[in-house]
């Protein structure tokens, strides 16, 4: 138990359990989207926060760190990204068409709330990166639509995607955000807001309601790693038995064993990396749980 409390006070801000808890908190959300859009902000209203949206029975769900809507009925996402997840298969990246799809969810389940199409909210999605996605150093990259043909015209559907690169050195954000960056990069504290970020985090850390969630979660990850480790154990092994029992031989039989509890081990991993991809946890977090690497999980989120 002590073991689960410790890994609680070593997170810092990038880490998702993390980072939701602090958006939770009005007046720091508030002023980062305020600073980020340079505009003034009536109030905001938290929807659900890691709100796993299945618009369908069957379609891929996805799972939302922080949601919000202000007085004026725009909507906000707001991510935390750590790793830039890659397909191993085909090598491609896979944040682009990540933001295409949380779009698309996040638009279908307002249609869902009985909403025509001109009724659908303004809205942001905003991903806090730990690396320069597009490799060229601005601290802000925003997405809207235009017209590829004159670049003057835009396509008014009230859609923003934004990525925020920590590492950046080109554009100008405001000196909160800077410090902001500077801390998610080093936890650094350089101003002000900074200071309240890094006082609420060890407020966060002392609260017990926080402290029992973050142990529970880390107890249902262990019981599920657990179950999968003993199934994935079982299967290898009778795999392995078969296999060298039909060649009769006893040099058949070890290497059916050992190549059975190979790929029961193989199984008990991707059989896991399901079971937490369905309870809505990050792929970081279920590559740490796991010992599977980021593109490996992504690669089975995919499927």
């Amino acid at each position: 138990m002590q073991k689960q409390i410790s890994n609680l006070d070593k997170l810092t801000l990038s880490n998702d359990f993390l980072f939701k808890h602090v958006m939770l908190r009005k007046r720091i959300c508030k002023h980062i989207l305020e600073e980020l859009l340079h505009t003034e902000i009536a109030d905001i209203t938290y929807l659900e926060a890691e709100q796993t949206i299945d618009v369908y029975p069957d379609s891929h769900g996805i799972r939302l760190d922080v949601r919000i809507a202000d007085a004026a009925n725009t909507h906000y996402n707001l991510e935390m990204q750590v790793k830039n997840p890659v397909n191993r298969a085909t090598g491609k990246f896979l944040l682009p068409k990540r933001t295409r799809y949380y779009q698309a969810m996040l638009d279908t389940d307002m249609l869902q709330k009985g909403q025509d199409y001109d009724e659908l909210s303004p809205t942001y999605i905003i991903f806090f990166c730990l690396f320069d996605f597009f490799q060229d150093s601005q601290r802000i990259y925003t997405f809207k639509k235009r017209c590829l043909e004159n670049m003057n015209i835009e396509l008014a559907d009230e859609a923003v995607i934004m990525f925020l690169n920590t590492l950046g050195t080109k554009g100008d954000v405001s000196p909160d955000i800077q410090s902001l960056f500077d801390y998610i990069n080093s936890n650094t504290i350089t101003s002000n807001f900074t200071r309240e970020v890094a006082d609420t985090i060890v407020e966060i850390k002392n609260d017990k309601k926080v402290r029992d969630a973050y142990m529970t979660y880390e107890m249902r990850m262990k019981d599920l790693r657990d179950e999968a480790h003993a199934e994935g154990k079982a299967e290898g092994l009778a795999e392995g038995k078969a296999e060298g029992l039909a060649e009769g031989k006893a040099e058949g039989l070890a290497e059916g064993k050992a190549e059975g509890l190979a790929e029961g081990k193989a199984k008990e991993k991707t059989a896991t990396a399901k079971r937490l991809l369905s309870m809505g946890l990050s792929v970081e977090d279920i590559a740490k749980a796991t010992s599977l690497s980021v593109e490996q999980v992504e690669a089975i989120n995919a499927e």
